[in-house]
């Protein structure tokens, strides 16, 4: 089980869990978020690597609100690297990861699918809370006794956050080796409407940029103001 996002970690985390062995289930929350592009990209991202199913799931945390990325207020743009490394911004969407985990857990408990990837990064990563090894470890416990598998021990869940120690140039340079093709994938949290093409100004397409030039591989991203 993967979730995919359409974004750069995530496509590596499927990559990864594809290189290892397992038949992926790749599962894509649409929550309402502004930039819904990336929807788009986790359909591509899924063909290409090859999951055997992918399930798209509708849930609208516009009703809840909370963050830039759901609710009417302005992303964060040009921000310094020392401001992004401090504090948790207003893009973070309250309890995001801990909400998909749990959908993703449903669906594997149904496949018996015990081994479930998530793309969460606690280097590059904008300073969320639920993209750090503990809430990935609390998780995992949880996992293992509010399901009926891991009550009658016929499973044990295991959550895999295999890029969490990564830097964002190392998750890049792992994801080229595989073959993962990021000129489809999408990151940027305010893409222009219209043609998609990222701002190149929000946390997450500075982290993505910064990441390309440090791994030395050609930055495939498309821009819309041709950076």
């Amino acid at each position: 089980m993967v979730l995919l996002s359409g974004g750069l970690d995530s496509a590596t985390a499927l990559g990864i869990a594809r290189a290892e062995g397992f038949e992926t289930h790749a599962l894509t929350v649409f929550y309402g978020q502004r930039h819904a592009a990336e929807i788009e990209a986790a359909r591509t991202v899924a063909k290409m690597l090859g999951a055997a199913q992918h399930v798209e799931l509708s849930l609208d945390l516009r009703r809840f609100g909370g963050s830039a990325l759901t609710a009417d207020f302005d992303v964060p743009k040009d921000r310094p690297a020392d401001d992004m490394a401090h504090g948790i911004p207003i893009t973070y969407v309250p309890a995001r990861n801990s909400i998909f985990l749990a959908m993703a857990l449903g669906w594997a408990e149904v496949l018996q699918a015990f081994d479930i990837f998530v793309g969460v990064n606690a280097l590059d990563y904008s300073g969320y809370p639920d993209c750090r090894p503990e809430f990935i470890a609390a998780f995992e416990s949880l996992a293992n006794v509010a399901t009926k598998a891991g009550v009658e021990g016929t499973g044990r869940f295991r959550i895999h956050a295999p890029l969490i120690d990564l830097s964002k140039a190392e998750i890049i340079k792992r994801g080229a080796a595989l073959g993962v093709d990021y000129g489809v994938t999408s990151s940027c949290y305010d893409p222009d409407p219209e043609s998609h093409a990222a701002c190149g100004r929000c946390d997450s397409c500075q982290l993505r940029a910064r990441g390309f030039a440090e791994a030395s591989v050609p930055d495939p991203t498309r821009y819309s103001h041709g950076r």
